[in-house]
């Protein structure tokens, strides 16, 4: 089967998601700049899950460049994965509201290891489908990006019991490491 419907589902999934994000904020009670700061931790928390599923969306548009085929083992995969990525609004109002609760940052943090897990199969079974000779195959490696980053979430979820501001260091730092650009799949499929 071809790929469209799964690009085309997820990408309404994502924006679907973002949309509810988006609608958990509040405007302040108050006017003026000093209204806002009551509303900083789920102005942030907001924005690095924004940040989040723009890195997912991106990525899985590059992955699902490379490949030609899904099958309906590839397209479970990419429901699990959309599974964990949409309860990433549930954590960040949680996170948001909770103050930077211990508990509700860890629990933002086993969200992103899931979704982390979930993408690391999806990508896995796609190289498997098309073979491991294939440009899907060369372009994503063995994906050391995306185990560091599995690695640094079980960190970030464990440090966030005695020092909830370190495990969002480390989710901050798993973006940053994602922000740059990873032109793997886009110089395989120029060759």
């Amino acid at each position: 089967m071809t790929k469209g419907r799964l690009e085309a589902f997820s990408d309404g999934v994502i924006a679907i998601i973002i949309t509810i994000m988006v609608l958990e904020l509040r405007p302040p009670h108050g006017v003026g700049l000093a209204a806002l700061a009551p509303l900083a931790p789920k102005l942030a928390s907001y924005a690095l899950s924004y940040l989040f599923l723009g890195i997912y969306w991106s990525n899985h548009h590059h992955l699902l460049q490379a490949v030609r085929h899904v099958d309906g083992r590839i397209l479970w995969a990419n429901l699990h994965l959309l599974f964990w990525l949409s309860l990433i609004p549930f954590t960040t109002a949680w996170v948001g509201e909770a103050h930077l609760d211990s508990t509700a940052v860890a629990a933002y943090g086993v969200v992103l290891l899931l979704a982390g897990g979930a993408y690391f199969i999806l990508s896995r079974l796609l190289v498997a489908r098309h073979g491991s000779d294939s440009p899907l195959a060369r372009a994503v490696g063995d994906d050391t990006k995306g185990r560091i980053s599995l690695v640094m979430y079980v960190a970030a979820i464990t440090l966030a019991f005695p020092l909830a501001w370190g495990a969002l260091a480390i989710y901050v730092a798993v973006a940053i490491m994602w922000l740059v650009p990873d032109r793997r799949i886009e110089r395989v499929l120029a060759e």
